[in-house]
């Protein structure tokens, strides 16, 4: 058994920025450590990575004490900070959220006293004040929140594999695990190739729950794939910087939202709607075998049973160009339909319990020569620096037990 030829002593499966924040981390930890990841695109960042709206999140929207919260607040200024320091394109803009009705105005103090608790400077704003920053968009009364940032992840991506002198395998899909107490796990790809690992990291995004049955090890929970649906603002004028709606506590969506990319570009969106694959960017994308997963989850009818007025709206938002354009004319009624392109829509890795809770904070768990990182959808982008910390430090202390 010590014979063993390891191809690597932690393998990680993943090549979005989480994926190869941890094996920068290890690496930087731990000089020497053999990193190998495996990703089945033909390069990095592929999917949440490389399809969200790039906002260096504050912090200021999650439950103080929580990894989002903590990781968040951090890993915003160590992002600016990384950004800075391999000139990748990044700007620190700031944001406004906004309230436009009465209800919201008592949801919009509370995020006030959340930033607050979260060491966020949060600037409150009357209705008049709002064009200071925003002079096209109205409201009752809003917050703005100076910390928050936008950058190009996928830059960062490639930055941190170059810089993590781990070996990065593009168009590896695993299809097997071996994995055997007291030695490690032997990864079985497409192509025929097996890696054999002391420890094997799991960052696969939308398919983490499947690689972590591949281990052998129980989730305890599924991913639920939601397509956020973006479009481009015709007028980008219209817009200075970041421009939010006072979220619904009840579901971990920001809502629609107006974001003025490091491009000069504002995006519009997103809205949330199920997607039919795993992957599944567009309508027409369905692949039956994982919607069957899906819907054979009790988390996901529950969670349908629980929110189907909320789910209602969303779909409306999708189907109905009209009704997207009424929920950003709330905060911004200069825009027409005719302002709105559809632009590249990206796909949320929404973990749900069986009991159909979603998920609301970074999940991590371990298993037998396993780190599994379960949960990791926004701000996991923003967070990732410290995520890869702490996914590297469990990795390490396994390692060192072997």
């Amino acid at each position: 058994m010590r014979k063993i030829a390891y191809d690597c002593d932690v393998l990680v499966i993943g090549g979005g920025i989480v994926g190869l924040s941890t094996a920068y981390a290890i690496t930087r930890a731990a000089p020497g450590t053999r990193v190998m990841v495996l990703e089945k695109e033909p390069g990095p960042a592929r999917h949440q990575t490389g399809r969200n709206s790039g906002v260096i999140h504050s912090g200021i929207y999650y439950r103080p004490g929580s990894l989002k919260a903590r990781y968040a607040v951090r890993g915003a200024a160590e992002m600016v900070k990384f950004c800075a320091e391999y000139d990748i394109p990044h700007a620190v803009t700031g944001k406004l959220i906004v309230a436009t009705t009465r209800a919201e105005l008592p949801r919009l103090h509370a995020l006030v006293q959340r930033g607050r608790e979260n060491g966020i400077p949060v600037r409150e704003l009357g209705g008049s004040q709002i064009a200071e920053y925003e002079p096209e968009v109205r409201g009752l009364a809003a917050i703005h929140v100076g910390t928050t940032g936008v950058c190009d992840f996928t830059g960062v991506a490639r930055r941190l594999a170059e810089a993590s002198g781990a070996e990065i395998r593009y168009g590896a899909r695993v299809v097997r695990v071996d994995r055997r107490a007291g030695l490690g796990a032997a990864v079985l790809t497409g192509d025929g190739a097996v890696v054999r690992a002391r420890v094997l990291v799991n960052c696969a995004g939308l398919h983490c729950d499947e690689i972590a049955r591949l281990t052998g090890d129980d989730p305890g929970m599924r991913i639920v794939p939601f397509r956020g649906e973006y479009y481009t603002l015709a007028r980008p004028e219209l817009v200075r910087g970041l421009v939010y709606p006072v979220p619904d506590p009840a579901f971990p969506f920001l809502g629609v939202h107006l974001t003025r990319g490091i491009d000069g570009g504002v995006h519009v969106g997103p809205n949330a709607v199920p997607a039919l694959a795993r992957e599944g960017y567009e309508w027409g994308v369905v692949r039956p075998r994982e919607l069957g997963r899906t819907l054979a989850w009790p988390g996901s009818w529950r969670i349908a049973r629980r929110h189907w007025r909320y789910g209602a709206g969303e779909l409306r938002r999708s189907v109905s160009k009209r009704a997207f354009t009424a929920a950003v004319r709330r905060m911004l009624p200069a825009v027409d339909e005719t302002d709105l392109m559809p632009a590249t829509a990206g796909v949320r890795a929404q973990a749900v319990l069986r009991d159909g809770t979603l998920v609301d904070d970074f999940l991590i768990r371990e298993g037998e020569r396993t780190v599994h990182v379960l949960n990791a959808p926004s701000p996991a982008a923003t967070a990732s620096l410290p995520i890869g910390r702490e996914v590297a430090r469990r990795a390490l202390a396994t390692l060192g037990t072997t």
